[in-house]
């Protein structure tokens, strides 16, 4: 008999990250810089790596730039102020033009830390997004559905071949990081076990191997972790100190839903809960529930989008908040979620305002996906804020309102005008490309897109296999759309 699609896809989309990720051969184990394009540019103050002849360019800035604009650091802002990028890191954040950096760019735009996304599902936001036909009460309930098995289920077991296509689902992963990237996110949640690249990929992954080391765990169906799987989490979490961070989805459904209670209950008794719970969602849940996860250090992640197209109802961050729990937002995937993190600020600020008990201003929810999401990811010493000596991971937003903390919130991912990362342009204004990578020589290396009506430049290739295609998994856009698009022509798009 064959096997059945659907618990092919169970076993893939609940595999979350249980255990100790092995490092690619040939890959650098630490890194004194934030970023190294498949070794071709060695971090700051190291010595020139060896690199293949099928590796392209680097397509980092060829000198140092000075960036111009309204400033949010993370802990702080400036009206008006500069950022000085030299190779893969900042080398200065200030007040003033700096003189005695040749190169510098007036944005007229806010700057600010690479966003970071942490709640997610990567290897499924190749999907569109879905309608649901009716409220749940939990999670179990859509996921056992009949329209859901339709709307992702048998597309993902026909694009993946029942899960056991590589070169798909390397495709798959790349188009979700694009979809990131182009909406200023530089760092991501939510892969699983099964991910194509387990090192850095072409955005940052909190839960896989980033910065050369694993510092996160995480779990998608508490009641599918097998005994060995507890036994790691907990050593990385007690006695290595190498877990930072341990995600888990907690207490999705309704307030009046007890199973989602009883799952945060039932995890709240076992030896992972500890100050390196991220609890996702805990939409079911009261303060008296925020209290216990406060008591012990733990953290929170609000995806309001997709709770509330599910469960017509989200968590009482007001609770949560109250009981002094860090938050972090997340866009959660494509099919009942946001089409970006700057679409879930949206809906976020929305539900404050009709939320008399919640008070959450604009710099609130910047911290929300910068500064305080990197702190709840355990990578708040590298990422979520722009400091001298950092990781150069910045996103520029066209400034369209006075104060640049409500311009962010009010921004949409057609107003991103750069998005860098170690250092590496990823995606930009041609114009700015061309200043930044020595001319059209450097732009040809770039892929044109036209992202929201606008001519943009994208770079897929980090991380990206040395075999093109047909050999490996497409690098460009263009080429891993139309892989995808040729096994199911209802690919979500990612400039609608």
């Amino acid at each position: 008999m064959a096997p059945d699609p659907r618990d092919a896809f169970e076993e893939a989309y609940a595999a979350g990250v249980p255990g100790t990720l092995r490092r690619p051969a040939g890959r650098a184990e630490s890194r004194t810089g934030p970023r190294s394009r498949d070794d071709r540019r060695p971090p700051t103050g190291a010595p020139p790596r060896t690199v293949s002849p099928e590796t392209p360019p680097s397509l980092a800035p060829t000198e140092p730039t000075a960036y111009g604009g309204s400033i949010l650091m993370g802990d702080g802002s400036l009206a008006r102020g500069w950022v000085v990028v030299e190779g893969d890191a900042i080398a200065e954040v200030r007040s003033t033009k700096p003189r005695t950096v040749e190169h510098a760019i007036a944005t007229e735009g806010v700057i600010l830390p690479g966003l970071i996304d942490l709640h997610g599902h990567p290897e499924y936001n190749v999907f569109a997004a879905w309608e649901p036909p009716r409220t749940y009460i939990n999670r179990g309930q859509w996921r056992g559905s009949d329209e859901y098995a339709g709307l992702v289920k048998e597309p993902w077991a026909a694009l993946t071949h029942g899960g056991a296509s590589v070169s798909i689902k390397t495709a798959m992963t790349r188009y979700a990081e694009v979809r990131a990237a182009v909406g200023g996110v530089t760092a991501i949640q939510g892969a699983s076990k099964d991910y194509p690249n387990k090192a850095e990929a072409l955005v940052r992954n909190v839960d896989l191997l980033v910065f050369g080391d694993q510092v996160a765990r995480s779990t998608v169906d508490v009641g599918r972790l097998r005994e060995d799987d507890i036994e790691s989490i907990r050593a990385g979490i007690f006695d290595t100190g190498t877990v930072k961070a341990h995600y888990v989805h907690l207490a999705e459904g309704q307030k009046t839903n007890d199973a989602s209670v009883r799952e945060f209950e039932r995890f709240a008794a076992s030896p992972l809960f500890s100050h390196a719970t991220v609890m996702i969602h805990g939409t079911a849940l009261t303060r008296d529930h925020f209290d216990q996860l406060a008591a012990v250090g733990g953290k929170l992640v609000w995806s309001p989008q997709s709770n509330l197209r599910l469960y017509d109802e989200t968590t009482d961050v007001a609770a949560a908040l109250a009981a002094g729990l860090p938050v972090a937002l997340g866009a959660d995937w494509m099919p009942s979620g946001s089409p970006s993190l700057l679409h879930e600020l949206k809906i976020a600020q929305e539900v404050a305002a009709q939320t008399p008990e919640l008070t959450l201003e604009a710099p609130d929810l910047v911290r929300m996906i910068t500064s305080g999401a990197a702190e709840i990811a355990g990578l708040g010493d590298r990422i979520g804020t722009l400091a001298a000596g950092r990781p150069a991971d910045l996103t520029i937003l066209q400034k369209r309102v006075d104060d640049p903390y409500d311009s962010v919130v009010a921004a949409y991912p057609s107003w991103v005008d750069l998005v860098m990362i170690g250092g590496d342009v990823i995606f930009g204004r041609p114009d700015w490309v061309a200043e930044l990578t020595g001319g059209e020589a450097g732009v040809e290396q770039y892929e044109r897109v036209t992202a929201w009506g606008r001519h943009m430049l994208l770079d897929t290739r980090f991380g990206s296999p040395e075999d093109g295609p047909p050999e490996g998994p497409p690098r460009r856009l263009a080429e891993i759309r139309a892989r995808l698009i040729a096994r199911y022509p209802a690919v979500g798009p990612i400039f609608a």
